[in-house]
């Protein structure tokens, strides 16, 4: 049998190393929560402070770092860490209903923690000089593990039931190799998360919690106006907002370009319902294009198609440059002689708004930037499986909203710690200590 070596009792050198804790002294120190604090003592008076708010405040932000699904959880870990307790703050934990009082207090000052979100967004752009440059938006399912209450049912609010989730749907439409059309449908009971994210250093700078049947366009359109008005220097800086084929809306794609020079990087439905391929481009005569902006030539002796070469994007005339394929890439044209297009055309964004875009969607550059968009899916799968939005006990949407900010700014706030700290390399881990 294998023999171990007997430890000895007390031998620091052979302790773990502290790596929980070092990543909760980060959020404790860098989380820019005192206005928060001095609001929710002042609410509590001259009443007795035998569980001082700020530690209780700690203890809660320690239940988010360590990933606990429940009060109760977070309380026994307290009753056998000690090291933790004196971390916080606490010489005794707390019993269930300081708990409660507490959250029920906090759920009044929403708006309060916000603020602290806020502060952290405006500490990370002073901190990351391209902080915004990249931004990627998204919707996420927050299932509320409870049953809908059946139609025509009332109930009054008694703590268990959650009586502000409605239900939500979501299609996935995509197309096999052999060309047939597959969609998935999916729906879920409970809320929204509407997430913006910069896509460079995966970092949340704007959220909502709606309930889970609001749109996600509606909402894309009031987090744009919310951040250029809360944070007007990232949207100064950003160049690229990136989100899929949901949020496909011409007014949206307008207002990111015409109201703050953002070129909008969102995929698109093919809404053609006339069963047309392409559309002939308005004055020409031989040039078409498809509902994704790729642009065609037609040789005007051969029939044969050919696309056209991306030439880049005028600014001040509004328009998209593409040039002849023949002239471009040097393929052989039987028609070059008597095209009408000599060597390139411009294409207005106002022809369609959806379809031409000031990044082409037929260019290479278009591919790399929608890449990013992915940013804001790992951000979704870190709240799912580091902050425990997977399985949770939370019922309603202030909770849920209160929730959902807690988690993201515990993410900035050890952002924060880790770039003062020199150690950008971990900026965006949420469980390495060092």
């Amino acid at each position: 049998m294998a023999i171990i070596p007997q430890k000895q009792l007390f031998g620091w050198e052979e302790i773990e190393d502290l790596g929980d804790l070092e990543r909760l002294r980060l959020v404790l120190e860098y989380m820019p929560d005192e206005e928060l604090m001095r609001t929710l003592e002042l609410n509590r008076g001259k009443g007795r402070n035998r569980y001082p708010i700020r530690a209780v405040w700690n203890t809660i932000l320690a239940g988010v770092v360590f990933q606990h699904i429940s009060i109760e959880s977070l309380r026994r870990e307290l009753s056998r860490n000690a090291q933790l307790r004196a971390m916080c703050g606490l010489g005794m934990v707390p019993p269930s209903w300081v708990y409660s009082r507490f959250l029920k207090t906090l759920l009044r000052y929403p708006a309060k923690v916000e603020a602290v979100f806020d502060r952290l967004v405006t500490t990370l752009t002073e901190l990351l000089p391209d902080l915004g440059q990249r931004l990627a938006f998204d919707g996420k399912a927050l299932r509320s593990h409870v049953n809908p209450r059946k139609k025509g049912e009332t109930a009054e609010p008694d703590g268990r039931r959650d009586l502000d989730a409605n239900i939500g749907v979501k299609h996935y439409r995509g197309q096999r190799e052999d060309g047939t059309v597959w969609e998935k449908v999916m729906t879920w009971f409970g809320y929204r998360l509407h997430l913006l994210v910069d896509a460079t250093y995966e970092l949340p700078v704007a959220y909502e919690v709606t309930k889970a049947s609001e749109s996600e366009v509606k909402h894309a359109h009031k987090i744009a106006d919310e951040t250029a008005r809360r944070h007007p220097e990232i949207m100064g800086r950003c160049e690229y907002f990136t989100a899929d084929r949901g949020m496909d809306d011409g007014k949206l794609i307008a207002k990111l370009w015409d109201e703050y020079g953002i070129k909008p990087v969102i995929d698109i439905r093919n809404l053609w319902k006339d069963g047309e391929a392409t559309k002939l481009v308005p004055g020409e005569t031989n040039v078409v294009y498809d509902f994704k902006g790729t642009v065609f030539c037609c040789d005007p002796v051969s029939g044969v198609q050919r696309e056209m070469a991306y030439a880049g994007f005028e600014k001040d005339r509004g328009t998209l440059k593409y040039r002849c394929p023949a002239l471009h890439y040097g393929v052989s044209c039987r028609g070059m002689c008597d095209c009408p297009v000599k060597s390139c055309i411009r294409i207005k964004m106002e022809e369609d708004r959806r379809v031409f875009t000031p990044l082409a969607r037929s260019s290479y550059k278009w591919e790399r930037e929608y890449d990013h968009r992915t940013a804001v899916e790992r951000v979704n799968s870190r709240l799912d499986v580091s902050f425990g939005f997977e399985n949770h006990y939370i019922r309603g949407q202030r909770k849920m909203q209160v929730r959902v900010g807690l988690a993201l700014c515990v993410m900035l706030a050890m952002a924060v710690g880790w770039i003062k700290e020199n150690k950008l390399e971990n900026m965006r881990s949420l469980v390495k200590a060092s």
